[in-house]
């Protein structure tokens, strides 16, 4: 009986520590949520919500745009891919069809409906300030990802060219490249204009063009079949400025 009392006194006492810890983490997960909430209710609160509905249209009418836009970059891509075939300038003929292939990929997102009342690109204030071409743009953290992000792939799709060229044995000439005067590689229509990701876009793809034609990585780094702008590099020619 001595022995029955004792193991049910400590089955007792596991079970009532399982459940407070359950307790605890029920508590932890709450209050992590209702951070998560007090959050999105700022940003909501920041931005007033006449803004919102400006955003949220704007993106949409952006997206439908650029849509019309790639479908007649896609065509020109893949042409561009089967007269470098004729040519003879493989190297450039595979770079081709994958630059040919992530604007179709670019194309299938563009299809499916998105809510933009509720992105977080709409709801987010703006903290940063930008110049192209003399004009000055204030974004949030979601655009300004997107300009790293024009930079950094301009510079690998960059570098990617040149290095086809050098070995099709072409002179240097990273404008007449496709991605050059494309420039939209990676944009999905949202949180930037067109023409400021073409602009951040370029100003990766010439240097990483010279890196790729000249086999070196005076703008960047390749490690393993990798290469990305230089961080520094990178921070100077976006030129954003914190705005809060």
């Amino acid at each position: 009986m001595k022995r029955t009392y004792l193991l049910t006194a400590a089955m007792l006492t596991l079970l009532a520590t399982a459940g407070s810890v359950a307790q605890a983490q029920g508590r932890g997960q709450g209050r992590q949520d209702d951070h998560k909430k007090e959050q999105d209710d700022r940003n909501r609160r920041a931005v007033p919500q006449q803004e919102q509905q400006q955003r949220a249209q704007q993106e949409q009418q952006r997206a439908a745009q650029y849509q019309r836009q790639l479908d007649a970059q896609v065509r020109a891509a893949q042409l561009q891919a089967t007269q470098l075939q004729t040519q003879k300038r493989m190297a450039q003929s595979r770079a081709q069809e994958q630059y040919a292939a992530q604007l179709r990929q670019q194309q299938e997102r563009l299809r499916t409906t998105r809510d933009y009342s509720r992105d977080p690109y709409v709801t987010t204030p703006h903290t940063y300030r930008y110049v192209v071409s003399g004009a000055t743009r204030q974004t949030n953290q979601y655009g300004a990802d997107v300009l790293r992000q024009a930079v950094n792939t301009g510079y690998q799709q960059g570098y990617n060219a040149g290095q086809a060229d050098r070995q099709d044995g072409r002179r240097s000439s990273y404008q007449d490249s496709f991605g050059y005067r494309d420039a939209n590689y990676g944009y999905n229509g949202n949180y930037v204009a067109q023409s400021d990701y073409n602009y951040y876009f370029r100003q990766g793809f010439r240097r990483g063009y010279d890196d790729g034609y000249n086999s070196r990585s005076q703008y960047g780094t390749s490690l393993n079949g990798n290469t990305s702008i230089l961080a520094t590099l990178l921070t100077s020619i976006l030129g954003l400025t914190s705005i809060r």
